[in-house]
This record gives C-alpha cells, sequence and structure tokens, in this order.
C-alpha cells in the first residue's frame, strides 16, 4: 500500500497533467483530490491547493506579463482588496465546520463545471470577443460598460462605478481564496467580461495575476496558523510542477473545446460525489 507522500506525488503529476492541458483554473481539482485519496480536513487540504493555484497562475500570469496581457492598475487594486480579504477567509475557514466548508466547495466546483460547460458549447467564447450571433450584434445597442477603455490611450476610463466593481469583485474573490483554497478567477473573469471591454485575453492574463498573488498571502497566512503539513505539500507542489512540465506535450494534441468537456465532467463528477459524501455520508 501506498503511503502519503507517494500518494501525494501521484495526485501532483495527475493536477499537473490537468493544469497543462486545462489552464490554471485545473488547480482547483487539487482540494477534492487531497481530500478523497488522503482523507485530509479541508483545512488541511486548503493551504496545499493554495500552493499549488499560486504556482499554476504564477508561471501563467508570467507568461501574459512577456506578452502585455496583464492590465497593471486593474490588477493591482483586484489583488490589492483580495490580499486584505485572504487572511479573513483563512480565520473564517478555521470558525467553520467541516461539513459546511466541503458543501461550500462543491457548490463552487459545480458553477465552475457549468462555465466549463457553457464554454464548451460557444467555443468561439475562447478565441476573441468576435459577435456569434446569427440576428447581427449592434456594439451601439449595448450599454456602456462601466470599465471602458479608452481608444486614444488603450487604457481604462476609472471611473468611481468601475473603481467600487473592482474593489468589490478583488475582495469577495480573496475571501473566497481563504475560505475554501480557490483561485477565484470564476469570480474574477466574468466580472471583468460584464464590467469591461477588455479582450479576454487580457481579462484571463489580468485574472491570473490576481489568483497567484491572493492564493501566495492565502497560503502563507495558514502557515502563520501552523496548519500546513509540510510532508505533504512539498511533494505535491513539486510534482504538481513536474506534471504541468510533462502535460505541455499533450496541450497542442488536445482541442482546447475537448479540454473544457474534459474538465467540466471531471469538476461536476467530483463535486456531485463530494456533496453526496458529505450530506449522505457516502465513503
Amino acid at each position: 500500500m501506498l503511503d502519503p507522500i507517494h500518494i501525494s506525488l501521484l495526485l501532483g503529476l495527475f493536477v499537473g497533467l490537468v493544469l497543462a492541458i486545462t489552464g490554471a483554473g485545473g488547480a482547483i481539482l487539487s482540494l477534492p483530490l487531497l481530500l478523497f485519496f488522503l482523507n485530509l480536513k479541508m483545512i488541511d487540504a486548503a493551504p496545499i491547493s493554495l500552493m499549488a493555484i499560486t504556482l499554476s497562475a504564477g508561471l501563467a500570469a508570467a507568461l501574459g506579463l512577456r506578452n502585455g496581457m496583464v492590465r497593471y492598475k486593474a490588477a493591482t487594486l483586484l489583488a490589492s482588496f483580495g490580499v486584505l480579504c485572504a487572511p479573513l477567509g483563512v480565520w473564517a475557514a478555521h470558525q467553520l465546520p467541516e461539513k459546511l466548508l466541503a458543501m461550500l466547495f462543491s457548490v463552487v466546483l459545480l458553477v465552475v463545471s457549468i462555465r466549463s460547460f457553457q464554454k464548451f458549447k460557444t467555443p468561439t467564447l475562447l478565441i476573441g470577443d468576435d459577435c456569434d450571433d446569427p440576428n447581427g450584434c449592434d456594439d451601439d445597442e449595448k450599454p456602456e460598460p462601466a470599465c471602458s477603455v479608452n481608444p486614444a490611450t488603450s487604457k481604462l476610463f476609472w471611473t468611481a462605478p468601475c473603481t467600487k466593481r473592482l474593489i468589490l469583485t478583488g475582495g469577495f474573490s480573496g475571501f473566497l481564496s481563504g475560505l475554501l483554497g480557490v483561485g477565484g478567477g470564476f469570480i474574477i473573469v466574468p466580472t471583468l467580461h460584464s464590467i469591461s471591454n477588455l479582450e479576454s485575453k487580457m481579462i484571463v492574463a489580468t485574472s491570473l495575476a490576481v489568483i497567484s498573488l491572493v492564493s501566495m498571502v492565502g497560503a502563507f497566512s495558514y502557515a502563520g496558523n501552523g496548519s500546513i503539513l509540510w510532508p505533504i505539500a512539498v511533494p505535491f507542489v513539486g510534482a504538481t510542477l513536474v506534471g504541468m512540465l510533462l502535460g505541455r506535450t499533450l496541450q497542442s494534441k488536445i482541442p482546447s473545446h475537448v479540454s473544457l468537456l474534459m474538465f467540466g465532467i471531471l469538476s461536476a463528477t467530483i463535486a456531485v460525489v463530494m456533496l453526496a459524501k458529505t450530506l449522505l455520508g457516502f465513503s
């Protein structure tokens, strides 16, 4: 029978492969896999998951920075309030019962899986912001977003509604990151899509930069409480990096819409199993 260190190595390799194929959002699977296969509590699995998210989102954000895709000011504002609220989430995680935390995480995972299925059905959303309405899309009919881009300078107009939405989004995603060990991209990305007219690739890159910073602070907060199982965390995170490097060879061979479908099915299955185990006591 495998010991916990070998199990964490295998899990890390698997998560790394999923990350390479599906993107940084795949790190959300770290926590349920650690719960299932190592019988960890949510409070123990969350910081390990945050470390994996920090690594994966950080590498992806670095590529975005190199290509000039990250919107620095928006990312700074989002990350600032995310960093402030992440320790509050960590504190709340230590106060809430294990069962409630598991139920909340299952709901979050279901939301992520639903978004994957939606993107699978509309693959054009993955490559740009072009209109896909057969009846036509009239940009003049769309209301001006709260955070619109100045066409002359390619910079955002910093209005009060824009600043308010970014502050609330950053704070809420940071709180959930600390509470459940998630990255928060499932909140940041759709919010930026709804309140701005930034290109999708800029939104994703900006979100990844925020996620990497906030997740790192969340992990440090858990470390400050002495609740990181380093004998499991170190091999898991290290194996995740190796799995990501190995998985890059598969990334180009699997179409993006297929990887989204695979990720959606895997996420939904894990979420349902977690709910069943939490509510019905299945083992």
